[in-house]
């Protein structure tokens, strides 16, 4: 065990390192996009022209602030609709800048206002998180050093040369010294240290690395010393590869529409042909100009899609806003859907269903050590007095295992003697003199031939069997005991998953680039019985694809650089906020912010639920606009009763959505008893 020169977390140290803009840089890089712009003035003239409509003010007045609303946040759609036409193709953004216009022309402009607004606002929102992640993924490849040392022969004798990372070749030397990181892809040929590499395989502990050990670009070097042979250029890392697996995940995975918008091309063009049929053809039969142009117009309003969009956006955005305010950042009313359609739960292991940190887990005396273990098992003074002594010996060291063992004598209240002649070496462990003794707290390699070597490591293999890191606890060149320390499962993690299991019908999965035995003790404590382990960023992509071959629709839920791709990849993304990479987070389409592992579940039932509503709503508006509509073509339809009837059916269908703003919407989706798949 090594002492690190740094105490930042890895997650931490991913975050830190990856270079991300600044919450004042970020608010400026924010304006700088017209679609926000746009949206925020349409919005701000909307709600001016609400509060004067609502204050009695001049007629004109408030018409001009909704005219204007309409400018501001129409003209983009509208201009890209005009656009789209000159390609043939009708969307709906045109449709909807029609309708508003439709509306305005009989007096409805509030109506028209407020669906330009909607419409400007959620092109916004894409523009936003379009610029997020492109940013998130150019700043990723900041985790890699720009520079590295590249060691050559000159005259017999090694001549360092400081180069650039990118200009590494296969084959050439590097040497890396302690607190740097790895400047390329390759393979240890001489050295011995630690290396924190959880930005890439997602391990929560360092990993001991000597001669013939494969290490990363961008990863942390520990306190040692390591000469590293090139293995693959820097386009061709495994960080680089991050990259491109992201960026081309999120430029093939299909964006998945909303409902209407699914049929957004055939409703357009039919709405618009039957509105201009329904002017043009009674002109040839005689029918007055006038006449002719208010049944069209009649027909327009009634059959334009806007109670068909707040059928859809409503409860979607209510759940939005319900979750948001229970530690859930759902990005968008498409995530939101796609939350409710999502069959199969895959997590991560470190940092997701664990707390990311090691903890003490067992202490375990070899035999004839410092008391016998058989005595008193409950509160054994040996064990205690072992755990004291490595505390003492580790209280100077930074590394994640030895303030582990220094927490874990803290919380049992020991007493931790101070310490001389600290020494940490690396790849083996750290020694000091405590009351007179010399202790050592070492790696299982510390361990030499003879029985209480071979005792302790017995002890070693059965522990790292069950999914342990151990160490070695030495006294004046003796073995007496082994220290047990595991990343701690998070509270919740098993009901969680239960609930999961019971609300899709199928068990979650587990994908994690920790070792087998680590990845199924954890699985066992959370009850998951698919394991997948030792994956690296593009093993966890080809998983999330096989399970989604087999039909399911996978929810992700990760944390680190490492599971973006797959994140990305996956039917929905959810990253775990507090400790999740700023890639991570920007990738995932849902943040649990809280990091409380209850909202998944919590959440995807919203989702389902404010799903139901939302079909339930597009059954009542298509039922008014069917009979709107057949009373305009087959009977005479007074048009402020297609009015009434077409703003009648957009209230109901809005307040129905709206019940998912209640906290009881929350307790019932949270409620393991009330699952409804």
């Amino acid at each position: 065990m090594t002492e690190l020169r740094t105490s930042t977390s890895p997650a931490a140290e991913t975050t830190a390192t990856a270079t991300t803009p600044g919450a004042a840089s970020w608010r400026s890089d924010i304006w700088s996009l017209p679609e926000v712009r746009w949206a925020v003035a349409a919005t701000a003239l909307f709600a001016a022209g609400g509060l004067c409509q609502l204050a009695g003010t001049p007629p004109w007045l408030w018409w001009g602030l909704y005219l204007a609303c309409y400018a501001a946040g129409g003209w983009e759609p509208g201009l890209a609709g005009v656009r789209a036409l000159r390609e043939r193709t009708l969307d709906v953004d045109l449709l909807m800048v029609a309708a508003a216009i439709g509306a305005a022309a009989i007096g409805q402009v509030l109506d028209g206002a407020l669906l330009i607004v909607i419409f400007a606002t959620s092109g916004a929102l894409e523009a936003v998180a379009t610029k997020r992640t492109a940013d998130s993924v150019r700043g990723l490849l900041h985790l890699a050093p720009e520079r590295a040392t590249r060691l050559t022969v000159d005259g017999g004798r090694n001549r360092e040369e400081v180069v650039e990372a990118s200009a590494l070749r296969a084959g050439e030397v590097i040497l890396v010294r302690p607190g740097e990181r790895i400047g390329a892809d390759g393979r240890v040929v001489a050295g011995h240290s630690d290396v924190d590499q959880a930005s890439i395989t997602g391990e929560g502990l360092p990993v001991d690395k000597q001669a013939g050990d494969e290490v990363f670009a961008g990863t942390l070097n520990g306190t040692g010393v390591l000469r590293v042979q090139v293995t693959r250029p820097a386009a061709e890392s495994v960080i680089a590869r991050i990259v491109a697996l992201v960026e081309q995940a999120s430029a093939t995975k299909a964006r998945t529409q909303l409902f209407i918008e699914k049929v957004e091309q055939r409703y357009s063009v039919v709405m618009v042909a039957a509105t201009v049929a329904l002017f043009t053809l009674p002109l040839l039969w005689g029918t007055d100009v006038q006449d002719s142009l208010l049944r069209a117009m009649t027909f327009m309003i009634v059959a334009s899609p806007c109670a068909v969009v707040l059928a859809t956006m409503p409860p979607l955005l209510a759940a939005i806003a319900t979750a948001g305010r229970h530690g859930v950042l759902v990005k968008s009313a498409v995530v939101m859907e796609r939350l409710g359609t999502a069959t199969r739960v895959a997590f991560d292991k470190t940092g997701t269903l664990t707390e990311g940190r090691p903890y003490l887990a067992e202490v375990r005396l070899l035999p004839g050590g410092l008391r016998d273990p058989a005595a008193d098992p409950g509160r054994d003074p040996g064990r205690e007095r072992l755990l004291a002594l490595a505390a003492a010996a580790e209280q100077s060291s930074e590394h994640p295992l030895g303030r582990a063992v220094v927490r874990a004598a803290r919380t049992a209240g020991l007493v931790i003697a101070p310490a001389d002649e600290f020494a940490s070496e690396p790849g083996r462990g750290v020694r000091a003199r405590v009351e007179g003794m010399l202790v050592e707290v070492a790696g299982p390699a510390c361990l030499l031939p003879g029985d209480r070597d071979r005792a302790a490591r017995r002890a070693v293999a059965d522990l790292q069997d069950g999914g342990h890191t151990a160490v070695v606890v030495r006294i004046d060149g003796t073995a007496v005991g082994v220290l047990a320390l595991a990343d701690r499962i998070r509270p919740g993690a098993a009901d969680a998953v239960a609930h999961l299991t019971t609300l899709t019908g199928a068990a979650p999965v587990l994908l994690t680039g920790d070792n087998a035995p680590a990845a199924t003790r954890l699985a066992g404590q959370a009850g998951i019985a698919d394991v997948r382990a030792g994956l690296l960023p593009e093993d966890k992509v080809s998983a999330v694809a096989e399970l989604q071959r087999r039909g399911a629709r996978v929810a992700l839920v990760g944390d680190g650089v490492n599971d973006a791709p797959a994140l990305a990849s996956a039917h929905v993304g959810i990253a775990m906020g507090r400790a999740g990479s700023d890639l991570a987070l920007d990738t995932a389409d849902a943040v649990i912010t809280r990091d409380e592992l209850a909202t998944v579940p919590a959440v995807i039932a919203l989702a389902r639920r404010a799903r139901r509503i939302m079909i339930a709503n597009l059954v009542i508006a298509a039922t008014f606009i069917a009979v709107l509509v057949a009373w305009d073509l087959f009977g005479d339809l007074p048009l402020p009763l297609g009015v009434a009837g077409h703003e009648g059916s957009t209230v109901i269908v809005a307040l129905n959505g709206l019940r998912l703003l209640r906290d009881a919407a929350w307790r019932r989706a949270a409620d393991p008893t009330r699952v409804q798949k």
